[in-house]
């Protein structure tokens, strides 16, 4: 038989209810304990660990042990990236067609396990697609890096990584494309730190403030 990559093995893993809803809930790029994921899932510890355990080996997620807690996030952006693609197909095949959460605050910002999406996220990537601060390979110009200095990004800042700088990311409740890969990761961090926005607990709402939303939109501008 021809080699190929085990699709069905890594669908077999992602399908199971349990194991969805505890990938879900990683989404958010936190770390969570087995304890936390088997309440989410409305499943017992015991059995939570056997479903983390496939994970791990899969290596669809990754588990940092400190002290006596185990802690487990996404193996990475790779993972979030097949499970908001997997959101898009499944909305897709359930009519009446309704396309992302009905929260008005996730479709307007979240977060997409380390960056930018909903309505703000798209709207970042139309602009630096159509303002030529991406070229057509995705590479950030110079007019790019003029923009992303404005609030203090700049290549020196940037950590050595074998991950892609730009990434497009299909969005989940918008079907156009949001930033992802570092630089997309980058800017949220900035637009955090700047408290134009802040992260909801407990949840993957990035929540603009009036002010911070203003000043977004008249960078993007």
């Amino acid at each position: 038989m021809r080699e190929s990559p085990d699709i069905a093995r890594i669908a077999a893993l992602v399908a199971d209810p349990a194991r969805c809803s505890m990938l879900l809930a990683l989404m958010d790029g936190r770390a969570l304990t087995a304890t936390e994921l088997a309440g989410l899932a409305g499943i017992t510890k015991q059995t939570a660990s056997s479903h983390l355990a496939k994970l791990v080996d899969s290596e669809v997620l990754r588990m940092e042990a400190q002290g006596r807690h185990r802690y487990f996030q996404l193996g990475g952006p790779h993972v979030a990236a097949l499970l908001e693609a997997l959101m898009v197909f499944s909305s897709d095949s359930v009519p009446p067609l309704r396309t992302g959460p009905k929260d008005f605050a996730l479709r307007r910002a979240r977060v997409c396990y380390d960056h930018l999406a909903g309505e703000m996220g798209v709207a970042l990537h139309d602009r630096m697609r159509g303002g030529g601060w991406l070229s057509d390979d995705l590479t950030v110009t110079g007019k790019g890096w003029a923009h992303l200095a404005a609030i203090g990004l700049t290549p020196a800042e940037l950590p050595r990584s074998n991950r892609p700088l730009c990434r497009s990311c299909l969005d989940w409740s918008q079907r156009r494309h949001h930033l992802a890969g570092l630089v997309g990761k980058m800017i949220l961090d900035h637009i955090l730190a700047l408290s134009w926005a802040r992260r909801l607990p407990a949840s993957r709402v990035i929540a603009f403030t009036p002010d911070g939303e203003r000043r977004f939109l008249d960078w993007l501008r």
